[in-house]
């Protein structure tokens, strides 16, 4: 297999630090409101990387954090707590807000079809782990105090921006305007490891310290967490664009400095969902969530097929005319699997050079949208049906469509008896003789009342039939 590492800029052979495993780490949601589809177009895609994966033959640890404490809004060390803010907001306690939105992120994976990692770690169950590494950090002389806190010491490095080759905006992410400097830091790249003081005199979750009550900083969770559950090599640490720097590129400072060693080979960076007016975030715009395509009538499956008709190194544009497409290209795949016939024997022979090339598309960078043709080129193909379902199963532990289960659902919903289903067939026989007399009024006008009744009207060839809506 071949991916696109953020570290060397190139597509490299995927080699794990021991052999057929494979130890992987996702950064996971700050849980202080809902997600929105921009943030789940990273774990969607995560999502298939681990699947396939597993596919491919590899056995796959992969590890999330939650990070429920210490998440600062501009993303560095400074602007106002996250959590705090979600739970000034709601009134309620951080860790009522974190429960609430954490069952939220999960229950929202779950349509999607995103599986729960092996390991799920809130940032708050690590606490001595972090403090152990941050004192073997001032050891080594990798860190220092200063006006009560516990700062890294960029200076110390022979490298420290390792993902050069991003663009600005993904660089500037954090920084604001009239936001005021911290002049207890030696180095302006120098990030918080532990605050005892800050600006949040009401931070609501304190920990006692060699260096005094305080809490962590937001970088240090996710090198406690990986280390502590993959142990000191990584082999594929995930993440949304945006979190490269400084996010990522922390964590590789203080992970690496800690370890006496490199620490991740290959880093898998997923692009930003934008709209027409820019990146998607919670601040801007209509806040687009799950829950609220699912108000406006489109299955959650559909948006991840939005997102694998598109390659995860590619910038994707929302807009509901775009989802609608996807709509109707899903519900069409759906029909397609749904008219299969069942039973019947398996061609292993014939589906194997189907199987050799979707491990060919994915392999190859992830390449979803030729993953996706290769469903269409099974349909395609002259292979009897039980060889068809038995390869659209298979691609499908990887693409997470559930084309079956949706096509089965489909057949049961046309096979029930319609109420109404004579007065249906009357209204689409009057309207096929008004189209014999070329009165398209009359048909169109029974075509609407038929709409309005739940019925849509499928014309061909061969005649029109009808389904419920």
């Amino acid at each position: 297999m071949k991916l696109y590492n953020s570290i060397t800029h190139t597509k490299d052979e995927f080699v794990t630090h021991e052999p057929g495993k494979v130890s992987m780490y996702t950064c996971g949601p700050t849980v202080y409101h809902f997600a929105h589809i921009g943030n789940l177009r990273s774990y969607i895609m995560e999502d298939v990387l681990e699947k396939f994966l597993r596919y491919d033959g590899y056995d796959v640890k992969r590890v999330m954090n939650i990070t429920d404490v210490g998440h600062l809004t501009s993303d560095a060390d400074e602007g106002e707590d996250k959590m705090l803010k979600g739970a000034k907001r709601e009134h309620k306690s951080v860790m009522e807000i974190a429960q609430f939105y954490t069952d939220a992120f999960f229950s929202d994976c779950a349509k999607l079809n995103i599986k729960t990692p092996d390991v799920v770690q809130p940032a708050t169950g690590c606490i001595d782990d972090y403090i152990r590494i941050i004192t073997r950090l001032l050891e080594n002389g990798y860190a220092y105090p200063a006006g009560g806190n516990i700062y890294f010491d960029t200076s110390k490095l022979d490298r420290y921006y390792v993902f050069n080759d991003h663009d600005e905006e993904d660089l500037a992410v954090g920084v604001r305007e009239g936001v005021e400097e911290d002049t207890n830091k030696r180095n302006k790249n120098d990030f918080v490891l532990w605050f005892t003081k800050s600006k949040f005199e009401d931070q609501a979750l304190k920990w006692d310290s060699p260096w005094g009550v305080g809490y962590p900083g937001w970088h240090i969770e996710c090198s406690g967490i990986s280390m502590k559950y993959l142990g000191e090599y990584l082999d594929l640490h995930c993440g949304g664009i945006d979190n490269a720097f400084p996010h990522h590129t922390n964590e590789i400072a203080q992970s690496e400095a800690y370890l006496g060693h490199p620490w991740c080979k290959q880093w898998f960076h997923v692009h930003h969902l934008n709209t027409s007016s820019g990146k998607m975030s919670k601040s801007k715009g209509e806040f687009l969530t799950v829950s609220l395509l699912e108000e406006k009538g489109y299955d959650p499956l559909v948006y991840r097929l939005f997102c694998l008709q598109s390659h995860y190194r590619n910038g994707l544009v929302f807009s509901w005319e775009n989802l609608g497409n996807a709509k109707n290209v899903y519900e069409k795949l759906v029909a397609r699997v749904a008219a299969l016939d069942e039973g019947g024997t398996v061609d292993e022979a014939a589906a194997e050079p189907f199987k050799a090339a979707f491990k060919e598309a994915l392999g190859n960078d992830l390449n979803t949208s030729l993953g996706v043709t290769a469903l269409y080129d099974v349909l395609k193909a002259d292979l009897n049906d039980a060889t068809k379902r038995a390869l659209i199963y298979s691609f499908d532990t990887v693409l997470g469509l559930d084309l079956l289960g949706r096509a089965a659902a489909l057949r049961e919903k046309n096979a029930a008896p319609v109420e109404g289903a004579e007065e249906i067939e009357a209204l689409v026989a009057a309207r096929t003789e008004a189209k014999k007399a070329k009165n398209w009024a009359e048909a169109d006008r029974i075509r609407d009342e038929l709409k309005a009744m739940g019925i849509e009207l499928l014309d061909s060839k061969e005649g029109t039939t009808w389904k419920k809506i």
